[in-house]
């Protein structure tokens, strides 16, 4: 692909750079981003500097947050005694939109993966357990992807609450094993959150299903 201008060029390399778009993609970005007027630009580009600089992660559950503490657990609306457990900002996102749900959440930066060098030390699980300890919630429900990660991080997080006085509950199988959280459609999500089963279920389950 050549370019005219060295100024279009760095900017659809800039583009370019983000997952899923590729040079042409890019390249049509930018010439609409010419077609607006200047003002415009500015603000779009004010928004992305902004949220890059300015945004940070909530000191209670980890979520992105524009100040220390996210809008979802400073909301006094929401029951702060249910705690929904996800990997990542996406599957918040995921969860929020089937308007189904009206606890908190706790993020874990991702699943256990030995082979990929993720061990409990690079997730937020002793964050959690302090947090368990500390506000005494009722119920834990394991929002993560039903595969065998996520089976071992659900198992692990289990055996660190021993013995604490909490009910943790996996959401239904209305997701499909080995399917990833973010990509199921909202009724199916909402309906996995509404049917959440008892981890004693769950883990007679899967190793059932493991055999």
């Amino acid at each position: 692909m050549i370019f005219s201008s060295k100024l279009i060029e760095d900017a659809v390399m800039a583009f370019s750079k983000l997952p899923g778009v590729g040079k042409k993609t890019a390249l049509r970005m930018v010439l609409q981003l010419l077609k607006m007027d200047k003002e415009s630009v500015l603000t779009f580009t004010d928004a992305l500097s902004r949220m890059r600089n300015e945004i940070t992660f909530c000191k209670t559950c980890h979520n992105v947050a524009d100040k220390e503490i996210c809008n979802i657990c400073d909301n006094p609306s929401r029951n702060q005694g249910l705690i929904c457990i996800v990997e990542s900002i996406r599957d918040v996102i995921a969860i929020e939109s089937t308007q189904q749900y009206n606890g908190v959440y706790h993020l874990l930066g991702g699943i256990l993966s030995p082979l990929d060098g993720i061990g409990p030390e690079q997730l937020t699980i002793q964050s959690l357990v302090d947090r368990v300890k500390q506000y005494k919630a009722d119920e834990l429900i394991m929002a993560l992807s039903p595969t065998i990660e996520g089976d071992t991080t659900v198992y692990y997080i289990a055996k660190q609450l021993h013995g604490q006085a909490v009910n943790i509950s996996t959401i239904a199988r209305g997701i499909a094993f080995g399917g990833e959280l973010e990509y199921a459609d909202e009724m199916t999500l909402a309906r996995s959150i509404a049917k959440r089963l008892p981890i004693e279920n769950y883990i007679s389950v899967a190793n059932m299903q493991n055999k």
